[in-house]
């Protein structure tokens, strides 16, 4: 059997990723989702995220999680172990986790990261975790999307 890509190094589970946090270059950005079909308008919001500071964690809802976001009965289309492999062949991506929970903000916190991004369909006000950012001094930003794209769209043009 082949050793796992490089790649892979960057998935982290949620109970042992406070050791890989201690590593990571700061200023440390913070953002999460879904990326169930990596696509554009996804890459460039990353690599976006990424060029607001020195390191890049990425936090991904389980597929639980995506289940009772209401996306759909037949969502997530992929399992989290490959939106997680995707996600972190990323070259902008330093670490890539999950979470259980409706939302990302244990992981937030956790982390204590200076910056906490959304897409832009996200204002800043209702980010998860921006009160707890803030207060430490950090920055909340919502990135306005680029590239007109979303799973959800793509999944109508599929079906239809």
């Amino acid at each position: 059997m082949q050793d796992a890509p490089s790649f892979e190094q960057k998935i982290v589970a949620p109970e042992s990723w406070q050791a890989r946090l201690e590593g990571i270059p700061r200023p440390l950005v913070f953002t999460n989702g879904v990326f169930d079909i990596l696509h554009r308008g996804h890459v460039t919001y990353l690599a976006r995220a990424r060029a607001q500071g020195a390191a890049l964690v990425v936090a991904l809802n389980s597929d639980a999680s995506v289940r009772r976001l209401g996306k759909g009965v037949d969502r997530p289309i992929n399992a989290l172990a490959d939106r997680l492999a995707l996600v972190a062949a990323l070259e902008c991506v330093s670490l890539v986790t999950w979470f259980e929970e409706d939302t990302p903000l244990a992981r937030i916190l956790e982390c204590q990261p200076e910056v906490l991004v959304k897409g832009g369909d996200w204002p800043e006000a209702a980010i998860v975790g921006a009160p707890s950012v803030l207060a430490r001094g950090g920055r909340v930003l919502s990135i306005p999307f680029e590239h007109e794209r979303s799973t959800t769209a793509l999944l109508r043009q599929i079906r239809a």
